[in-house]
């Protein structure tokens, strides 16, 4: 099972001094958070996409390359990539391009976003959303999966004989799952490729989750990639610690009852009740995560939100060091013992080639000229002629 730490990268003033980061400290500050996060031993750094204040994480990519150079074995994923905003030959292009950089350590998670308004900045309309989704990456499995595409949708203009490079790392293109809160349709997509569903359910109850990721592992199964119990699943989670917990419900209020998100809302007492939410010690921590899988199955996949609200850096990494030393080596040890032996691994690059080179032979990975031409239009035999 995989574990690790998520930011959407909110510019957020602390409600206990009012210091506001600016966006240069909040980006070298995730790259601070990423490179902790591979020391205490967590398996993935996940960061969002959006292009509005107050977040910086325009260029997941960017940061993502940039984070990869300085680790060497963190997974380095996005907690949304926008597939309904972004061109798909773009994504394809990028993170391929991410792939042959860190050595194959990337996967990412797929989703429409939470921000209306960034349709029309790029040219797309809300009102077509799921539809957007649905033809944006079946087109992205192609341009990963087949050498030369040819292609029309409704959504952009046609491919003729296109060639995405560089082609996925190993030959194999790096595994999505597919992020949705509450739509049904992301559900059936991520079934029906046999791909990820990772439900962020940081702000919903457990009865909701559970029906999303019941759903899913049903259509998983229909769709023939396996027994439901055997589909791969992801959450999010939300904790802030201490090691005695009454200090963690009175140094985390403040942040929680002036959040952007959440603040004005629920009490924090509700809050964690209704929620993921978790505030107190680390073994309060464990005990309530070691019930996740109680509502949604044995899964592969676990992310925890720990620098929201505005909280300061120094307390973000106090919350990652004790996640990684204190609150994850038992989840990982507990959940490992009680997991049947036939649910999947979590996905990783090398188990994945291995499985490919298992069912069609080592990989060809010279470098190959009949792909499309892109220049033409024309297959490079086909301009010969």
């Amino acid at each position: 099972m995989q574990f690790g730490i998520f930011t959407i990268a909110d510019i957020t003033p602390d409600p206990t001094t009012g210091k506001v980061p600016t966006e240069n400290e909040r980006l070298t500050n995730m790259i601070e958070m990423g490179r902790l996060a591979e020391q205490v031993g967590l398996d993935v750094f996940a960061i969002g996409e959006h292009h509005n204040p107050p977040f910086v994480t325009s260029s997941p990519t960017t940061t993502l390359a940039y984070l990869g150079a300085q680790t060497e074995k963190i997974i380095l994923s996005t907690t949304t990539t926008l597939i309904t905003t972004n061109d798909p030959v773009k994504i394809a292009e990028d993170y391929a391009m991410l792939q042959h950089l860190t050595g194959g350590r990337v996967d990412l998670v797929m989703g429409r976003g939470n921000t209306g308004p960034v349709y029309p900045w790029f040219g797309q309309d809300i009102r077509k959303g799921i539809e957007i989704a649905i033809e944006n990456y079946d087109l992205l499995r192609r341009l990963w999966t087949e050498d030369v595409v040819n292609w029309e949708g409704q959504f952009r203009t046609p491919l003729q004989q296109f060639t995405s490079t560089p082609r996925p790392l190993d030959g194999v293109a790096p595994f999505v799952w597919h992020g949705s809160i509450r739509s049904p349709q992301i559900a059936e997509q991520a079934a029906y490729y046999g791909d990820g569903f990772l439900h962020n359910n940081i702000f919903w109850p457990m009865s909701h989750t559970k029906q999303m990721v019941q759903l899913y592992r049903e259509r998983y199964e229909h769709y023939g990639h396996g027994k439901a119990h055997q589909a791969y699943v992801g959450l999010g989670g939300q904790a802030f610690m201490r090691k005695n917990s009454q200090d963690a419900w009175n140094e985390f209020r403040p942040y929680f009852d002036n959040a952007p998100v959440y603040g004005g809302g629920p009490s924090m007492e509700d809050f964690t009740a209704q929620t993921p939410l978790t505030v107190g010690s680390p073994e309060q921590v464990v005990e309530r995560y070691l019930t996740m899988a109680d509502h949604v199955g044995d899964y592969q996949r676990q992310m925890f939100l720990l620098d929201h609200a505005g909280l300061p850096q120094k307390t973000v990494l106090e919350q990652i060091e004790l996640l990684g030393t204190e609150v994850v080596p038992v989840l990982r040890r507990e959940l490992e013992a009680r997991k049947p032996a036939d649910v999947p691994e979590a996905p990783t690059h090398a188990a994945r080639v291995a499985a490919a080179e298992a069912e069609h032979g080592a990989f060809d990975d010279s470098y190959r000229f009949e792909t499309g031409d892109n220049w033409t239009g024309l297959r490079a035999e086909d301009a010969r002629r």
